[in-house]
């Protein structure tokens, strides 16, 4: 069963489950009715992070343009450009036994392509969710659904899994930014053109 989490809380991922190794982070969405009329494209990205909360290389950012962080441990499984459908709009997955020493924290953060262009904001966002999976057995570990209201945010910090000594742990953050991925990315040590 999994277990559904609220704003703010952690839990362990490990501690029950000695033997993780794979996860998969699944990241969902559904655009409501009153939209722009124009497609929305949402964007998952994973940044990897050291204790100081910010990336120690621009490889460290895994995302539809960087598939795969450089050790192997975090992989990007491709854009979803609609978000139509139910389930998983976008996936990432952890090999958490491959993750490199100096990475204690890997952030997943959702964007909205072109949301200047677009007037597009995570108001017109419902049903947002991430969700740990363990790759093993398919089986659904945590699942936090953001509630909130984001009226005028254009980036959304969904969670992120952290290292607490050997275990690691999911914290559901499910803050918002303005200012789209550029403001992730500035707030997390991305160089952005």
């Amino acid at each position: 069963m999994p277990i559904s989490l609220q704003k703010g809380q952690k839990v362990s991922l490990t501690k029950g489950n000695p033997g993780l190794k794979k996860v998969v982070v699944g990241i969902g969405w559904d655009i409501n009715a009153f939209d722009t009329g124009g497609d929305f494209d949402l964007d998952a990205a994973a940044f990897c992070l050291g204790d100081n909360g910010r990336v120690t290389d621009q490889k460290d950012f895994v995302f539809y343009g960087n598939t795969q962080h450089p050790s192997g441990s975090v992989m990007h499984m491709g854009d979803n450009l609609t978000g139509a459908g139910d389930g998983d709009d976008e996936q990432i997955k952890i090999d958490l036994s491959m993750v490199p020493a100096n990475i204690t924290r890997i952030a997943f953060t959702v964007t909205i392509y072109d949301a200047e262009a677009r007037r597009q904001n995570f108001g017109q966002v419902s049903n947002a969710f991430v969700r740990i999976v363990d790759e093993s057995n398919g089986q659904e570990m945590v699942r936090y659904d953001l509630g909130e209201d984001f009226s005028i945010e254009t980036a959304v910090v969904f969670g992120e899994l952290y290292k607490n000594g050997s275990e690691w742990k999911f914290n559901a953050i499910g803050s918002g930014y303005q200012g789209g991925l550029a403001a992730l990315c500035g707030n997390y040590g991305i160089d952005v053109e």
